[in-house]
């Protein structure tokens, strides 16, 4: 009989809620989670609501990722590598004449986009997940207030919710920025090709859009206020800046602009300590982003944010009240890389939903950032390994190297890829950093984060034997130590 009432008196705790969990954000990291907990049996929603850019741009279900970031950025950038690789080609027999079109190249992925769009509202549905193309924001703890911009509000409860709104460009303060402006929101749906751009900031989205715009034949200018990639491994930035500078950015260095205008044409005139400083046809704002979560009214709900727009977690994705958790970009201090919300969100719910007592380890994730010179990472940069470790435990590896088919190509007689192994020689001289520029630099560094986590060292490189003819074989006969002020090792490679 003891044990009939407490089980009468669960359900009727779980009856007293709408959800098990509710979903605010339906971008990479909400769907996965949602999908996750209703596999385990729980009863879900997500609400997605996009808020349309100072531009006016909007988007349909699946976050940033799919709609204005790594999907189109990707696509963009495989498309511009198409000139330099025609390039290449030229020295090995091939007589290519093609030409771009920006209006070809947007309608193609905007079309992809929009069918991923229309497969996560399918998933959904076929896992029996409750969809509210809605704005959600707290009432109190457990409820929330959804509207769907069209004159319906209605509220929800749940037992736990997950907060998964991401983030959404920062402009900052300058007078004119939103009137004159485009960012990350805006430049993957343009219809107008940008012509001649001015990109403000130097950001891995300010390089990579840069860079694609520049491989398309469009003047490019990059205004930077201090330093390139800030923290990344600053050699490695530095030699993605001189790169592109190489191949037609222009940079305009310790600069910022203090004004836009709108001309009558419709260009934008930008001013540098209120002097004009040029008339573009685009200027892009990417000088960061701020977490949205400081939109959600979770005053109501008893949970701080930070003037980033962001909340404190525990290691178990947890806010300061226990149900309400958050992954992604909203959270202070985490990498805001699509791939760790995916899996945050999926581990979350088996706890939640499967008995698990897995939690998600941050440390060392990998990445890649697409500029024009391709730049893979996992582990430790030189400079945060120094100031972890101490400068003394560690020793840096380090190779030049060009790809097979740039030796032919007389155009690239200066370009160079780089490759770095980060080593603990405490500790054997295990691996805590690698890094990577060159062709296809994500697809190799993703193979080698493994290595990494599973504890590889210098020796195990040096004992494994590379394939060749391979760019990344470099890796495996690498033994030059790095030493400060000295110059780059002679160019390895085929």
């Amino acid at each position: 009989l003891l044990d009939r009432e407490v089980s009468r008196r669960s359900f009727a705790m779980a009856e007293a809620y709408d959800y098990d969990l509710f979903v605010i954000g339906g971008g990479s990291g909400g769907l996965a989670a949602v999908k996750q907990a209703a596999d385990l049996g729980g009863k879900v929603a997500v609400a997605d609501f996009v808020k349309p850019s100072p531009q006016g741009t909007t988007w349909g279900l699946g976050g940033t990722c799919v709609n204005v970031g790594c999907i189109p950025k990707k696509l963009m950038h495989i498309s511009a590598l198409y000139r330099e690789i025609q390039s290449d080609a030229h020295g090995i027999g091939w007589e290519t004449k093609s030409s771009h079109s920006w209006d070809n190249m947007i309608q193609a992925v905007n079309n992809y986009i929009k069918s991923l769009n229309w497969g996560s509202k399918t998933d959904l549905r076929t896992k029996g997940v409750k969809y509210y193309n809605s704005y959600a924001t707290f009432v109190d703890p457990h409820t929330l207030s959804l509207d769907n911009g069209k004159g319906k509000v209605e509220k929800v409860t749940a037992k736990n919710i997950l907060i998964a709104c991401g983030g959404r460009p920062s402009y900052g303060d300058v007078p004119g920025t939103k009137e004159c402006c485009i960012s990350s929101d805006d430049i993957f749906w343009q219809k107008k090709a940008p012509g001649k751009t001015l990109v403000i900031g130097a950001s891995y989205i300010a390089l990579e859009c840069a860079g694609f715009m520049a491989g398309f034949g469009f003047d490019v200018t990059v205004m930077v206020r201090s330093i390139l990639l800030r923290g990344f491994d600053q050699d490695i930035a530095g030699m993605i800046g001189d790169y592109m500078e190489g191949h037609g950015v222009k940079f305009a260095r310790e600069m910022v602009p203090s004004k836009f205008e709108k001309m009558p044409n419709g260009q934008v005139k930008v001013y540098v300590k209120d002097a004009e400083y040029g008339i573009y046809d685009t200027v892009l704002m990417a000088i960061g982003r701020t977490g949205c979560a400081g939109l959600l009214n979770l005053e109501a709900a008893g949970v701080p944010y930070n003037k980033s727009g962001k909340v404190e977690c525990n290691d178990e994705d947890q806010t300061c009240v226990p149900h309400i958790y958050a992954i992604g970009d909203v959270i202070e201090g985490k990498p805001e890389l699509t791939p760790v919300a995916i899996q945050a969100g999926k581990l979350l719910c088996k706890r939640l939903f499967g008995g698990s007592k897995k939690k998600m380890d941050y440390m060392d994730v990998a990445t890649a950032v697409f500029t024009p010179l391709e730049y893979g990472a996992v582990g430790y940069s030189e400079e945060d390994a120094k100031k972890k470790l101490g400068k003394d435990r560690v020793k840096v590896y380090h190779a030049t190297a060009q790809p097979l088919e740039w030796n032919l190509n007389h155009e690239r007689k200066n370009d160079l890829g780089y490759m770095k192994l980060v080593c603990d020689v405490e500790e054997k001289e295990k691996v805590v950093g690698v890094h990577i520029t060159g062709p296809n630099a994500g697809e190799i560094i993703q193979g080698l984060s493994v290595a990494l986590r599973c504890g590889v060292t210098k020796e195990h490189f040096d004992d494994c034997v590379g394939i060749h003819p391979t760019y990344a074989e470099s890796y495996t006969t690498m033994s030059e130590v790095k030493v400060e002020g000295a110059a780059l090792p002679t160019k390895g490679g085929c």
